[in-house]
C-alpha cells in the first residue's frame, strides 16, 4: 500500500506525476482490469465510477459505460489474445487514473483523491476472488492445527501425516 503522496513536479512546462503517484495509478489500473474479468465486477465497477465521478451522477454514468466496455471486451476475447487485450486495457485505466491524478486543481485534492484511490485498491484487492490454488484474505487469518494434523489455507497436492520415529537409545 502506498502511504506517501507527492505533488505534481514540472518538467519543461509539463505536469509530471511523482513516483508514487504513477504507482498508484499503474497499481490502479491493474486493479481495475483484473476485477473486470471476475464475479468481483458488479460491485467494483460502481466504486471506480464513483471515484472517477467524484459525485456527479452524468460523470459516473459515462465511466460505468467505459467500465462496462472494458469487462465486455475481456470477456469476449479470445483465450490466446487475453493477455494483450487485458494489458491494453490495463494500460488505458492506469492512463485515465493518471490523467484524473494531474487534473486535480491542488496538492491537497490530488493527495484526497489518492488517498481514496489507495482504499478503493485495497476493496478492490479484499473482493477479489481466489484463482485455483491461492488463498485471498482481507484481514487477518489464523490457521491452527492439532496435534496428529495439519492445517493450512491451501495444499496443492497430497498431504500425510505420519508421527515422528523415536530415536533409538544408544549406550555409551
Amino acid at each position: 500500500m502506498i502511504r506517501l503522496y507527492a505533488s505534481i513536479g514540472r518538467r519543461g512546462g509539463v505536469s509530471m506525476l511523482t513516483e508514487a503517484l504513477a504507482a498508484l495509478a499503474a497499481a490502479g489500473g491493474a486493479a481495475v482490469v483484473q476485477a473486470a474479468a471476475t464475479d468481483a465486477w458488479a460491485g467494483t465497477r460502481e466504486k471506480v465510477a464513483g471515484w472517477f465521478g467524484r459525485r456527479d451522477p452524468s460523470r459516473q454514468a459515462a465511466e460505468l459505460e467505459l467500465l462496462d466496455e472494458t469487462a465486455r471486451v475481456i470477456a469476449q476475447a479470445e483465450d490466446d489474445r487475453r493477455p494483450d487485450v487485458m494489458a491494453a486495457h490495463e494500460a488505458f485505466w492506469r492512463s485515465r487514473i493518471e490523467g484524473a491524478l494531474a487534473a486535480a486543481p491542488d496538492d491537497q485534492h490530488r493527495n484526497q483523491a489518492a488517498r481514496e484511490l489507495d482504499v478503493l485498491l485495497q476493496v478492490i484487492r479484499a473482493a477479489a476472488p481466489s484463482g485455483n490454488g491461492s488463498l485471498t484474505v482481507g484481514g487477518d487469518l489464523t490457521i491452527r492445527s492439532a496435534p496428529g494434523s495439519i492445517a493450512a489455507g491451501v495444499i496443492n497436492g497430497g498431504a500425510v501425516v505420519n508421527s515422528p520415529s523415536r530415536p533409538e537409545r544408544t549406550t555409551g
